[in-house]
């Protein structure tokens, strides 16, 4: 088994695979851990569902949150005796980056693409509903030629209720119809059929300037919200991440 971590701002998702198959799943809140907490709550989570530790033979990270990555790598080392592979400068991902300034990108980023190419060829449009919602691009020829950020489901909400004075916090979730009879409900019908909009708007554009063709898929915590009335989305992939790290660590491993 491999042990993977998709750190981000909000969540951090961990996963155990055989292969490219995701054993289990599970998601602990971003945070401040000490390494024994790190390493404690992993195995809790194993020893909950049966796993044997001794059974895992390797790690690999992504980590957009650059103040977790310390504690985590002993937390790994010091409880399960592995050495970590940590997405970033020189690791091999077998993908062309075509930014102005490639070590912008953040590891997510590469990892989604990396696993996307794999799964759904080139050219490909990746839509990760993470903290801010984000568009990786992938061209024909299977470069990251670059993307699109945009601010989050939640972060969107959050901001409407803070920055008005009589408008309350709502919960982010599908209205029945656009026009409210209500302020609760004009401010959810505003909040998720504005954000439908805000994805099929950017995801048809970066459709045509990668030729009209490319498959846009969608990740994240809110994807299956969005998506089911999304023009543009063909298909939500919750493992996603979890299997690009799974194939950078092997590409890593073998060439080693």
């Amino acid at each position: 088994m491999l042990l993977v971590v998709d750190v981000g701002n909000t969540n951090i998702v961990i996963g155990l695979m055989d292969g490219p198959r995701v054993l289990h799943q599970w998601r602990v809140t971003t945070g401040p851990r000490t390494t024994d907490e790190v390493g404690l709550t992993l195995l809790q989570l194993m020893q909950h569902h049966g796993v044997d530790p001794k059974g895992v033979h390797g790690a690999a990270i992504s980590c957009v949150v650059p103040s977790t990555l310390y504690s985590l790598e002993k937390g790994i080392r010091r409880y399960l005796g592995l050495s970590s592979l940590v997405v970033g400068r020189g690791t091999r991902t077998g993908v062309k980056v075509r930014m102005d300034n490639p070590r912008e990108v953040g590891a997510d980023r590469i990892v989604n693409a990396v696993a996307a190419i794999q799964t759904y060829g080139t050219p490909v449009i990746i839509v990760d509903f993470g903290t801010a919602t984000t568009f990786d691009c992938v061209g024909a020829d299977g470069a990251y030629v670059g993307g699109v950020i945009a601010p989050g489901y939640q972060i969107s909400a959050e901001a409407l209720f803070q920055r008005t004075s009589k408008l309350p916090r709502v919960e982010l979730e599908r209205p029945k119809k656009v026009i409210g009879t209500n302020t609760v409900h004009s401010m959810q019908a505003g909040l998720f059929w504005g954000y439908v909009g805000l994805v099929d708007g950017l995801a048809a554009r970066c459709k045509q300037e990668l030729g009209g063709s490319a498959p846009c898929i969608a990740t994240g915590g809110l994807a299956n919200l969005i998506a089911q009335d999304s023009t543009e989305i063909v298909r939500v992939d919750d493992t996603l991440t979890l299997r690009g790290l799974q194939i950078l660590w092997e590409l890593n491993h073998h060439e080693s």
